[in-house]
């Protein structure tokens, strides 16, 4: 009987330990479980709006890791990175890139971000009536984008675009390109060159039957000059419309847009008499038909007003003057003289409120 009670009660000492032990490794697992999982949805601290991770080629995750401690985030444990890098497929596919760090991000989101490649587009805009030495300019001043142009002429930039011999001006489409961290300025430029090249073939292909122009580079002269004229988009078919008729019957198109290209440097903000008499190919007060390149960056607008004129008689447009930006048209010489008279008119009588 002695032996016997011995033997169940060391038995059931037995199952007790067993049963603790249990207990202890659940309570384990859990905690673990609880850590990581609190880890991996928690917010990385350290973390301002508007800073960025660069991942450079052959960069693994502990290199990724330690460029985010060293840049100031509580990154915890190594360990906890590589089991939720397993977990979600990254641990061996961080692709390279500029990545965008939020406050609010966690270790989760932030190696999805790696594992998918959803890098930090930036952008650069063409404005619409920009020439190319203001498109330059521009690229020159953004200090995200590889600078390879700077020292080239406008005549090694377009060899070094495969376009030798074509020149710059007009051939690059204003609108906002998205890039990455590590793409120049010529990426740029030939994104840019390639959009404008379709978007003209499409202008092209759409044009009127009995439109004045003979090219496709005549198309895009004339859409340069619609688009310095004005920024109203729904006048831009008008004034293409004077243009074609002045064209077709042979008439100056006497353009003030183009006199200023021709000026170039020299225009200070306002063109005087002695400029208008100045014999230059881009004179148009001087030499009938279009100038011989153009003389700005044209948007698809302006492209498409030029090959699709509007109809009508008139001849001359005069700015209304009372900051709109719109324009009077008229059909005859004696009504562009009233038009004149009504913008002089306006005009003084704001410099005098001014004063």
């Amino acid at each position: 009987m002695t032996r016997s009670h011995g033997r169940r009660r060391a038995g059931g000492m037995s199952k007790l330990f067993v049963l603790i032990v249990l207990i202890a490794l659940a309570a384990g697992a859990y905690w673990a479980y609880d850590r990581y999982t609190g880890f991996a949805d928690a917010p990385l601290t350290g973390i301002e709006q508007g800073d960025t991770l660069m991942v450079e080629p052959g960069d693994a995750l502990p290199t990724v890791i330690a460029r985010l401690r060293e840049s100031g985030v509580d990154v915890g444990h190594r360990l906890e990175w590589q089991a939720l890098a397993r977990q979600l497929g990254a641990a061996n596919k961080i692709q390279v890139g500029e990545y965008a760090l939020t406050p609010d991000m966690t270790p989760r989101a932030l190696l999805v971000a790696l594992r998918d490649g959803k890098v930090l587009n930036r952008r650069f805009t063409i404005v619409e009536g920009w020439n190319m030495r203001e498109l330059r300019a521009a690229l020159a001043r953004n200090k995200d984008l590889q600078h390879e142009t700077g020292a080239l002429s406008d005549v090694e930039l377009m060899a070094k675009l495969g376009h030798a011999g074509q020149h710059p001006e007009g051939r690059f489409l204003p609108e906002t390109y998205l890039f990455v961290r590590g793409d120049s300025d010529l990426d740029i430029l030939r994104r840019a060159h390639a959009a404008m090249a379709k978007a003209l073939d499409a202008a092209w292909e759409d044009r009127a039957q009995d439109n004045v122009l003979a090219t496709k580079d005549e198309a895009l002269v004339l859409a340069s000059i619609v688009e310095k004229e004005t920024g109203v988009a729904d006048e831009r078919p008008q004034i293409a419309g004077v243009f074609a008729r002045r064209l077709k019957l042979g008439m100056r198109l006497e353009t003030d847009p183009t006199v200023i290209y021709g000026m170039g440097s020299a225009y200070a903000g306002n063109i005087r008499r002695s400029d208008l008499l100045a014999d230059t190919p881009y004179n148009t007060y001087k030499r009938a038909g279009l100038p011989p390149t153009p003389i700005a960056m044209p948007g698809v607008d302006a492209l498409r007003a030029a090959v699709n004129p509007a109809g009508g008689d008139t001849l001359f447009f005069m700015a209304v003057g009372d900051g709109s930006g719109r324009h009077v048209f008229s059909r005859t010489y004696t009504e562009h003289q009233a038009a004149w008279r009504a913008y002089m008119t306006r005009y003084r009588a704001r410099q005098q409120k001014a004063q």
